[in-house]
């Protein structure tokens, strides 16, 4: 099935299996200059906030990606078909920092619509997003003591909210 624009009030997903099971690329930098990077996330939302429609992405510092997030204006989210989990778990699990990591998988960057951060052929859902605001996060807001566990390096999250911009996907991903 061939991707078609999907309006951002007619997208449709079951969010909690994307982001959990299906898993998104997150990727940012210059496809043109090939200058970007991406990494495997499975923590993020989409919602509405300041009256615009919205995604919340979280990258820990140490990884490579975190340099191309922070200097670029914008990152993209690509959702694969089920046969494309061991790619994204190479690209989760490498740093392009050490490697040509997407080299490695079956997946082909190319540019996106609207941003310069690269989105995938074979994706089969697209979100474009120009970042907004960025903000790390800071354990003593934890109100659940137990989130520290995440942290036993503090590395802390920085989380990014991206207007999302454009979306593109296949039919499921689009409701009437």
């Amino acid at each position: 099935m061939k991707p078609v624009d999907i309006p951002i009030r007619n997208f449709t997903a079951r969010i909690n299996m994307l982001w959990d099971e299906q898993w998104f690329l997150l990727s940012s930098g210059d496809f043109k200059n090939d200058d970007y990077n991406t990494m495997t996330v499975s923590w993020g939302f989409f919602g509405i906030l300041w009256h615009r429609p919205c995604a919340i992405v979280a990258v820990r510092p140490q990884r490579y990606t975190f340099e191309f997030i922070e200097k670029n204006d914008d990152f993209t989210l690509c959702a694969f078909p089920e046969n494309y989990h061991d790619d994204l778990n190479i690209l989760g699990s490498r740093s392009g920092r050490d490697e040509d990591k997407i080299g490695l998988t079956d997946l082909h960057p190319c540019a996106a619509k609207v941003v310069s951060s690269p989105a995938f052929s074979e994706a089969e859902l697209v979100v474009e997003c120009k970042k907004i605001y960025s903000d790390d996060f800071d354990p003593a807001h934890f109100i659940d003591p137990t989130i520290e566990e995440n942290y036993p390096q503090k590395d802390y999250h920085r989380f990014y909210i991206g207007e999302v911009v454009k979306i593109s996907g296949i039919e499921k991903y689009r409701s009437a």
